[in-house]
């Protein structure tokens, strides 16, 4: 059947071939779009602002507080930190009292000094909201305090600080804190800027 009808088999599949190119061809072509304009064509209106909107106060100020007491469940799901920290608390708690550790210096001095209103250490250059709350937390909310700290209390200070380590030295907020401290405005303007 194949060996007579041969003639008709090969214009068949010529014919499949021809198809399947057309297809081919015609089907790879991308799709016909139509023009859209945009606001960014030139002679098109600008796109308007919501002046409303932005003009809008927050729709919600946090303020985080200072210390955070852990969930209830803190104490099944609690961290490796967390336990360690309770055991390091327990060794310090059993302590006799002669070995008990002295407070550190800075909060010494923030006792002494924590008498009277608190200043705005805002001024020191280098020290932000993040920083402010930190030292509050410390107990360091005067100027004296700041410009009493010696390397010692830097270096204790770094230790709390965290990402903002070294901070202090590198802004100088010893040396900006004593001309706070003294009222001396002209000179802490000559060496840091103005306030």
């Amino acid at each position: 059947m194949v060996q007579a009808n041969w003639l008709i088999f090969v214009a068949a599949l010529l014919i499949g071939i021809l198809v399947a190119y057309w297809v081919f061809v015609n089907g790879s072509k991308p799709a016909r779009r139509d023009y859209r304009p945009d606001v960014l064509d030139e002679g098109a209106t600008p796109a308007q602002r919501n002046q409303t909107l932005i003009d809008a106060p927050p729709a919600a100020r946090f303020e985080g507080p200072v210390h955070i007491d852990p969930p209830a469940m803190a104490g099944t799901m609690a961290g490796i930190g967390e336990l360690i920290a309770v055991a390091a608390q327990e060794e310090v708690d059993n302590l006799p009292p002669q070995q008990t550790p002295a407070p550190p210096a800075s909060t010494k001095k923030a006792s002494d000094a924590g008498n009277g209103k608190a200043d705005d250490l805002r001024k020191i250059k280098g020290l932000g909201p993040k920083m402010l709350t930190l030292l509050h937390s410390l107990g360091i909310t005067r100027y004296q305090q700041i410009a009493s700290w010696t390397d010692a209390d830097l270096d204790e200070l770094d230790t709390k600080l965290g990402s903002f380590a070294g901070r202090p030295r590198r802004d100088s907020w010893v040396e900006q804190a004593k001309f706070l401290a003294s009222g001396d405005t002209g000179g802490y303007e000559a060496k840091f800027g103005k306030l």
